[in-house]
């Protein structure tokens, strides 16, 4: 409503935040019909998240990019990767698969690698590529496993249904543990091939009579941090081979850095980065923000731009332009296929291209290079 009274006054732009699930099919409605510029829902963002992060479950995080053609996976390095002590350029040639580290974080730092960067143990990287190409890369790695099937999430909320519905439709098998009553009742109605289990996630006794150590996964989605990261630390204890805990308060993500949980979601920070890439993709320029995603602890932007036409830097090779420092041209999407670039390639109009940057705010990729 308050959308729709801003429109009549003459608001050029409008973004509504609708958490209610009855609207969650209307949203073509909403936009077209109502004329509502962005729709946010950040339980159904958060669980569309999750369900990603279920695809790789050895990756802390995954984003997709071009329509999923296009992924960005974080991974950290443990003392058994063969990518250790390698360099970068060794490794793109060792494997001869199409995929790109894009980003490395190393002792608090971070990293826009070159081709003569060499990794170490418990480096955090970003992988980019086409998923079959990082599919290929993970068999070699010994670390590809399966999507989770068997998953237990704790805490029966919206997120927890939106995620219930995407994971079914996997067919995966789902447990989700509910302290109230009556939204047992109402999750049992709505996801009917799930199990909804009745009791107190919170409680040793009641995880493990619930074969949590079986699972493959395990989701944290209580409404209380402080929760989520004690069953969490429980789950650790067990091995479950991906943890995945909700998070309200992102200064806990130093914390799980610390501790070793596996990956966090926090849909607060995924609806900020929704209204950034909106309000970004509003500015009159050559090339339109299409994605944006935060990397690494938020210390890094990943953002798909979409050229709209000529310009400074289209027709022109990679190795001629000057980019700021730390910034990298990740992928070039063009006529559907996936261009990791080297220095003979150049961008074109009706181009995708990901740009990797410690800068933040880019509106346009003439903001990436130097004046």
């Amino acid at each position: 409503m308050s959308c729709l009274v801003a429109k009549k006054i003459g608001i050029p732009e409008t973004i509504a935040r609708v958490r209610n699930p009855e609207y969650a099919t209307q949203h073509n409605f909403l936009i077209d019909d109502l004329g509502l510029g962005l729709i946010v829902n950040p339980e159904y963002e958060a669980a569309k998240e999750i369900s990603r992060m279920l695809k790789y479950p050895s990756a802390t995080r995954v984003d997709f990019f071009a329509n999923e053609q296009v992924e960005i996976v974080e991974i950290t390095l443990n003392d058994a990767s063969s990518l250790i002590g390698n360099s970068l350029s060794q490794i793109r040639t060792q494997f001869g698969i199409r995929f790109l580290v894009s980003a490395v974080e190393r002792n608090g730092a971070i990293f826009i690698p070159s081709g003569d960067f060499i990794l170490e143990e418990n480096d955090k990287i970003c992988i980019t590529g086409a998923p079959n190409d990082i599919d290929s890369l993970f068999r070699k790695l010994n670390i590809l496993k399966n999507r989770a099937r068997n998953v237990m999430v704790v805490g029966g909320g919206k997120i927890s249904y939106y995620l219930g519905i995407q994971l079914l439709e996997q067919n995966t098998n789902l447990k989700i543990v509910e302290v109230d009553k009556n939204r047992c009742n109402e999750l049992a109605k709505e996801l009917p091939k799930a199990t909804i289990i009745l009791g107190d996630g919170s409680t040793q006794e009641i995880l493990l009579e619930e074969n949590i150590e079986k699972m493959d996964a395990l989701v944290t989605l209580t409404g209380f941090d402080e929760e989520n990261i004690v069953i969490s630390l429980f789950a650790k204890t067990l091995n479950i081979p991906k943890i995945i805990t909700k998070v309200n308060r992102y200064v806990y993500t130093n914390i799980f850095e610390t501790i070793g949980i596996g990956s966090i979601i926090s849909p607060k920070l995924t609806t900020a980065n929704l209204v950034i890439r909106y309000i970004r993709s509003l500015s009159n320029s050559y090339s339109r923000v299409n994605a944006l995603y935060k990397l690494i602890n938020s210390r890094i932007e990943a953002t798909e731009f979409f050229i709209t036409r000529e310009t400074v830097y289209t027709g022109v090779k990679i190795k001629n332009l000057k980019f700021r420092p730390n910034v990298l041209v990740a992928c070039i999407i063009r006529n559907k296929n996936v261009i990791l670039p080297g220095g003979e390639d150049m961008m074109l109009p009706n181009d995708t291209v990901i740009i990797i940057s410690t800068q933040e705010h880019l509106k346009d990729i003439k903001e990436a290079l130097v004046k």
